[in-house]
């Protein structure tokens, strides 16, 4: 009987003892793994509500930066009763989600390991890494340039029109929570576009002819992703994503090219046991 090389034996084990797991032992490990997911998810939400106040403080500095720096005065306020629960929900959610988002994808990357490959194992905890690293740059991009500047954009069409500047809390979170949770999900292309690729679900050749295409919907995603319709705002979000598909494009290039040379190998090696 042939012996399976070494990474092939080790891929049918573990898919040998993944197949003695039936459909209801799945669902049950995928219920667990849910449970896991939400408890860590409302632990942080507990964690920033004891500490709610600095994350009120933190989460206002993009409003303090559009106003100082064109002269509004005044902070946020409420009119309605139950705006202060809308806020606190909203701060709440997305610093518990920021805060749970690395145990969320262990727990998501230990529930599907049983179903991989040895060399796609290899690639998930990169992937988990990856993605929390681009998400949180997608918050940060959006909390320390986007919403400051669409805010400015507001207030100086405001002042030409000369209309008073009394903004709500509960609107100012709101735009505030979906444009970063927004671009922190965009900012994942680079390494879904990746993780295509690797799978040879897509090629570098399809995206390179993507590109114009690409391009027109990184426009139209910075038009719904942010408050203003200006170009210049939509140029802010469009250009960064712009990037990070021309980042993945050469990622994928890489992958392609290794995927190559390693073809190559085997078949050199095969060739030189067929002379001997």
């Amino acid at each position: 009987m042939k012996r399976l090389p070494a990474g092939e034996e080790d891929d049918v084990v573990a898919h040998e003892e993944g197949a003695t797991m039936g459909f209801l032992d799945h669902l049950e490990e995928l219920r667990w793994t849910l449970f896991k997911c939400a408890a860590a998810f409302f632990t942080a939400v507990i964690v920033v509500g004891i500490f709610l106040k600095s994350a009120s403080n933190f989460l206002n500095a993009p409003y303090e930066k559009a106003s100082l720096a064109h002269g509004v005065e005044g902070s946020l306020f409420m009119t309605s009763p139950v705006g202060v629960f809308t806020v606190i929900l909203q701060i709440c959610f997305i610093g518990g989600f920021g805060l749970a988002l690395p145990a969320i994808l262990y727990f998501l990357a230990r529930f599907i390991a049983p179903a991989l490959k040895k060399d796609e194992i290899k690639m998930l905890l990169p992937s988990c890494a990856a993605a929390f690293v681009l998400f949180a740059g997608g918050l940060a991009f959006a909390y320390l340039w986007i919403v400051p500047e669409a805010l400015g954009f507001s207030i100086r069409l405001n002042k030409i029109l000369g209309y008073e500047i009394m903004w709500t809390g509960d609107r100012y979170y709101s735009l505030l929570v979906w444009t970063m949770l927004g671009m922190g999900f965009c900012f994942q292309f680079p390494l879904v576009v990746y993780i295509l690729v690797y799978l040879r679900i897509v090629s570098t050749e399809i995206l390179a002819k993507a590109r114009r295409y690409m391009i027109v919907v990184f426009f139209f995603m910075g038009a719904l992703l942010t408050p203003t319709w200006d170009p210049i705002t939509q140029a802010m979000v469009a250009l960064p994503m712009w990037f990070l598909y021309e980042l993945s494009v050469f990622l994928a290039r890489r992958v392609e090219k290794r995927r190559i040379a390693e073809i190559e190998e085997e078949l050199s090696y095969d060739e030189d046991d067929r002379m001997d």
